[in-house]
């Protein structure tokens, strides 16, 4: 698999996750109000968060050669969140999702990091389709789906969600 680059956009830096990136990660996955609608239990240690990012992130490139980012914001050269595209082997899709602190919610950063992304790694990767997944109730996510041209589909039961909806958008011949 190809590698990716670091890519930049006006105020994000965005690169692969390391096992460094361990403390500043914790709030994505612990505060309640970041994770509300992605299913997942609360982390408590730096430990587990590592063996999640091994689990997810690192594995990831290392088997598909792409993955969710790092998002680092230029302005404080803090990680303030992640973005980017992850296969789901169980529906044999490609999903671009996203994660922020709340403390940069309303700034546009997710349709920022993830246009970047899409606009490089759909063709880097030859991807044809992208969908974003999403709980009905998280409008501000279907509104960061819509800018990046993703249109919804369908609704469907996925297993540990509940409901969600699916956006698609495609690429090359077809679109």
């Amino acid at each position: 698999m190809s590698r990716f680059e670091t890519i930049e956009t006006e105020r994000l830096i965005m690169r692969r996750f390391t096992r460094d990136d361990a403390a500043a990660y914790l709030p994505l996955v612990s505060l309640s109000e970041v994770i509300r609608f992605t299913g997942e239990r609360a982390l408590g240690s730096r430990d587990e968060v590592v063996q999640l990012l091994e689990a997810r992130q690192l594995r990831d490139y290392e088997l598909h050669g792409y993955g969710r980012m790092a998002c680092i914001e230029k302005a404080t050269g803090q990680l303030i969140g992640f973005s980017g595209l992850k296969y789901l082997d169980d529906i044999d899709e490609t999903d671009v999702g996203y994660r922020f602190l709340p403390a940069v919610w309303g700034k546009g950063y997710a349709t920022e990091s993830s246009a970047a992304i899409i606009g490089i790694q759909a063709k880097q990767f030859e991807l044809k389709r992208i969908i974003g997944l999403v709980e009905p109730e998280n409008l501000g996510s279907v509104r960061v789906l819509r800018k990046l041209g993703l249109s919804y589909e369908r609704r469907f039961a996925a297993e540990g969600h509940g409901e969600l909806d699916l956006y698609a958008v495609r690429f090359g011949r077809g679109t």
